[in-house]
């Protein structure tokens, strides 16, 4: 496996260093993701900016973790699970939505699934989900501008899930408590 540097802002390119100061900012800490990305300059501001695009969403703490957590999982992602539970606990998400989505088990009501269920077809499909699910969706209460804003989420969890893989990012210390890995 290649291995990939985690930078901090003396090491990073100068064009990350900015961005190294914005995850200090939201999170405390440099992430281990961020210094991954902080090779790219690119991809970590475009995670960071969809980030928050996301955040700023029709998507209520609930959803929103319910989006990301689907496609952690989906795409098995070591680092993003773990890191999203922390982040899910910040929020005030409720656990049980947290342990049934890490866990692949039923959400607590049908809505939540409703959401958790298009999540996993747009994934699945690579996008051409059929009308009927796109319907079943907007029967749940979702809205148009919700398909669309599952793509954002998409868009944002590709580039943190795959620089995870090809990196092995480690999972920080403060996400450990939260490790993850996919049933068999």
């Amino acid at each position: 496996m290649t291995d990939f540097n985690l930078h901090d802002k003396q090491s990073a390119p100068e064009e990350s260093q900015a961005l190294l100061d914005n995850s200090v900012n939201a999170f405390g800490m440099i992430p281990n993701l961020h210094a991954v990305m902080a090779e790219a300059p690119g991809l970590l501001e475009g995670y960071q900016r969809l980030h928050q695009l996301f955040l700023d969403s029709s998507f209520d703490a609930e959803e929103t973790t319910v989006v990301w957590q689907t496609i952690n999982v989906e795409h098995n992602c070591h680092y993003c699970v773990p890191a999203h539970t922390a982040i899910a606990k910040q929020m005030d998400v409720d656990d049980a939505v947290s342990d049934a989505l890490r866990n692949e088990a039923p959400l607590p009501n049908e809505r939540l699934e409703a959401l958790r269920t298009f999540t996993l077809s747009v994934v699945r499909e690579r996008g051409n989900v059929d009308d009927d699910a796109v319907q079943a969706f907007l029967d749940a209460g979702y809205t148009k501008r919700q398909v669309l804003e599952v793509i954002l989420a998409l868009s944002q969890k590709v580039m943190s899930n795959y620089t995870n893989h090809l990196a092995n990012t480690p999972v920080d210390e403060p996400f450990a408590k939260f490790d993850w890995k996919k049933a068999e």
